[in-house]
């Protein structure tokens, strides 16, 4: 069998030498040493590597490549299979819930900045009363969503919670763009148990789509403003809300469904 040096296996492989002897140092890739003690690698390092960087390309941390690696080596592509199954799924849920989270960061940041363009121009020092940084308030409606919401008052915070309601009903999209995104909510609410509440409709989806609705949900807002979007996790579930004002009422209905 012809073997390689490790400048061989590097440019074969495109890994840089430094890169290989770590991986010799993590248990991920055994060499062979000459008599003058020099690394050389079987025909079959080229292939192993291309192993390992598909697995690092999926976020698998090297401790779970060498788990995988074993799997690999025994030479059942089921097996490996069945055990690269929830290292991915696992990896999506937490992917998932970052999405979400950026998303819900987003939309904090979009409505800090309406706020700071709606604030007059004062010549005064800043002082507690500008607003400029007052802290997002948490919802007390009892549904564990929380309304992101930067204001100077209370009474202001209020309003600027409910300015769905003053929205005009227009969406901005026509056309191809208002197809798509109508194609990618019906895709993302698959399944979706639908439930009648005021004003709206309450959906019941799998906790694992939390970072598509999360994303869709602040789009939306960006084209029809008069959405109201509040995301609960419940456990393995999402419930997401959706309300919208009297005169919304179809667009809501032909864009999420009918409730059951």
């Amino acid at each position: 069998m012809s073997t390689m040096r490790i400048s061989q296996l590097a440019e074969r492989s495109g890994v840089p030498a430094t890169t290989l002897r770590f991986y010799e140092g993590a248990g991920l890739l055994p060499a062979d040493r000459t008599p003058a003690g020099y690394r050389v690698y079987g025909e079959d390092a080229v292939e192993r590597l291309a192993f390992i960087g598909a697995a690092k390309h999926l976020g698998l941390p090297l401790e779970e490549i060498g788990e995988l690696l074993g799997v690999w080596e025994a030479g059942a592509c089921r097996d490996v299979k069945a055990d690269l199954r929830p290292r991915i799924a696992a990896r999506l849920a937490g992917a998932e819930s970052r999405a979400a989270e950026l998303a819900a960061f987003t939309a904090s940041l979009r409505t800090a900045l309406h706020h700071l363009d709606a604030l007059p121009d004062r010549a005064s020092p800043c002082d507690s009363g500008c607003g400029l940084l007052a802290p997002p308030t948490p919802s007390t409606a009892g549904t564990g969503a929380v309304d992101v919401v930067l204001a100077s008052s209370p009474h202001s915070a209020r309003a600027e919670a409910e300015r769905w309601r003053t929205a005009p009903v227009a969406c901005s999209l026509s056309g191809e763009g208002l197809g798509e995104r109508t194609g990618r909510w019906r895709e993302a609410l698959d399944g979706a148990v639908r439930t009648a509440m005021p004003e709206g409709l309450r959906l019941t989806l799998p906790v694992e789509r939390t970072g598509r609705i999360a994303e869709l949900a602040a789009a939306e807002q960006q084209c029809c403003p008069f959405f109201d979007f509040r995301l609960h996790l419940d456990g393995p579930h999402l419930h997401l809300e959706v309300r919208a004002p009297a005169e919304g009422a179809g667009l809501l209905g032909e864009l999420f469904g009918p409730a059951a």
